[in-house]
């Protein structure tokens, strides 16, 4: 058994997710193909540090960093490991990159247009309930009738409610397509959706609904569930719960706006002559 192969066995004895542990390998497997054949000594490492500053956006960066120090604590070579590049804690989120309530109902408009009922209803119930697309096989015909689903992730369990128009939308769908149990969104072999698929459907809904691109894809709708709850109840570590966030700061850059309701509240104030 490779390296990184006995890497793999000990993230999923950690219980990551599938997801984490696909992207844990890709970030090392990157940089093996950095390093070659030669044997990593510190300097190696802050070199690659670099490489990643110039190559990526400093959180993606990090990110890959974070794999590669995890990798380096599990091959017992802690001495290599370096810091990830500081990050200033932005205090908006861009304004091209917020996807706004009415351009959701556009998107799903024009998935109903294009009679993709299914696509339709991943776009309104990962938006209704803030869940992950990795958490879409929790929505099972079981979980419609019982009017919630439990959710596991990065070993923890939650549970998530389903309003009442969003279960009688699935048991209308569940009906149509003949469903009888398990999960309500799958490939035609039975199989979840990959995000990847779900992604590529949302991007042929932009140019008919009128959303920019780099608007539309499945996390942002997450985002927007964070940013709608949060403007109405005003409780953080409620919206922490239900998002599934251990670490609250986390939760903080969600409900991250533009700043425009920001900056019309200082121009309200009127404090110059």
């Amino acid at each position: 058994m490779t390296t990184i192969e006995q890497f793999k066995q000990f993230l999923q004895e950690d219980e990551k997710s599938p997801a984490t542990i696909e992207k844990y390998l890709r970030d090392i497997r990157y940089f093996m193909q950095y390093m070659g054949d030669k044997v990593p000594v510190k300097q190696d490492i802050l070199n690659y540090k670099k490489h990643l500053g110039e190559q990526y956006a400093v959180r993606s960066a990090n990110s890959m960093i974070a794999s590669l120090n995890s990798y380096l604590r599990f091959a017992g070579r802690h001495h290599l490991c370096v810091k990830q590049y500081k990050i200033q804690q932005e205090a908006y989120c861009p304004a091209q990159k917020e996807l706004t309530k009415e351009e959701y109902f556009r998107l799903v408009r024009a998935a109903e247009r294009q009679q993709n009922r299914r696509l339709s209803l991943i776009v309104q119930t990962i938006c209704a309930t803030g869940i992950r697309v990795s958490e879409l096989s929790a929505i099972t015909v079981e979980a419609v009738k019982k009017g919630e689903a439990m959710v596991s992730c990065k070993g923890k369990i939650r549970k998530i409610f389903l309003v009442r128009e969003l279960r009688d939308k699935l048991k209308q769908y569940i009906a149509r397509q003949g469903i009888q149990t398990g999960m309500i969104f799958t490939t035609r072999n039975g199989k979840p959706i990959s995000r990847s698929n779900i992604w590529r459907e949302m991007k042929h809904l932009c140019k008919q609904a009128g959303v920019a691109p780099e608007k539309v894809f499945p996390h942002n709708l997450r985002h927007l569930f964070a940013r709608t709850f949060y403007g109405i109840e005003k409780d953080i570590a409620k919206l922490a719960d239900i998002l599934g966030h251990s670490n609250i700061n986390t939760t903080r850059i969600y409900i991250m706006t533009t700043g425009y309701e920001h900056q019309k509240r200082m121009e309200n104030l009127r404090l110059l002559l």
